[in-house]
């Protein structure tokens, strides 16, 4: 595996989405994919450049994705292991914000910045949420912050002290709402707002259900 290179910028390129450069190292040029921020603070053609490196090899073909330090390639290895997550989709988070900025908003579940991405839709910045904020948290050293109680325990799956239904009737809701496709984050999160709008917890499992099918319709708007 190619995991780094140095050498010097031959000539920057762009087709379509997707940009990069052929970095010269002793007489071989290599093409590597960077995120766009990166390409665009590129220094001119026959400058010093050294790339932390990440090669992708698939049947049909081989990728070198490049990167100026080395905990945004760990970053991106990260990204590419959520299900869903390609390489063009975590070039595309890691060129939208600074990489620090991105670990906080995975962490804190900040969907919203999350979204700004190309791409990234609600469910796939949740699944981010969901499988990455423990191992980004411990990894980066990133707090969550105060404040984000709702985001926080519905990625890390928490039902102590929730307001909401009964356990059992939760766990019902849980199985069917998971089953009609919805993911863990949204399904906590639907279940804490209806608590706290006064759903009343004695309810059975079919009226909590209607509710939170009409809470999700109306945050998927």
């Amino acid at each position: 595996m190619i995991g780094w290179l140095q050498g010097h910028v031959a000539e920057p390129w762009q087709q379509g989405n997707r940009c990069g450069l052929l970095l010269a190292c002793a007489g071989v040029g290599y093409e590597v994919q960077l995120t766009r921020r990166h390409w665009e603070l590129l220094p001119p053609a026959g400058s010093p450049l050294c790339l932390y490196t990440h090669q992708s090899i698939r049947d049909d073909g081989w990728t070198l994705f490049g990167f100026g330090a080395r905990h945004e390639r760990d970053l991106f290895r990260l990204l590419v292991a959520v299900s869903g997550v390609g390489p063009q989709m975590a070039l595309a988070l890691l060129g939208t914000m600074p990489c620090e900025e991105l670990v906080r908003a995975i962490v804190q579940a900040d969907l919203r910045r999350l979204c700004r991405a190309p791409g990234v839709g609600k469910r796939t910045a949740e699944r981010l949420a969901v499988e990455l904020r423990g191992k980004l948290a411990e990894s980066f050293g990133a707090p969550a912050a105060a404040g984000d109680d709702d985001l926080l325990d519905g990625v890390a799956g928490s039902t102590d002290g929730d307001p909401g239904p009964a356990a059992s009737t939760r766990e019902e809701l849980q199985l069917t709402l998971t089953a009609l496709g919805y993911e863990p984050l949204e399904i906590s999160r639907a279940l804490r707002a209806l608590g706290r709008e006064g759903l009343d917890p004695a309810h059975d499992a079919d009226a909590w259900l209607s509710a939170c099918l009409r809470w999700l319709a109306r945050e998927a708007a």
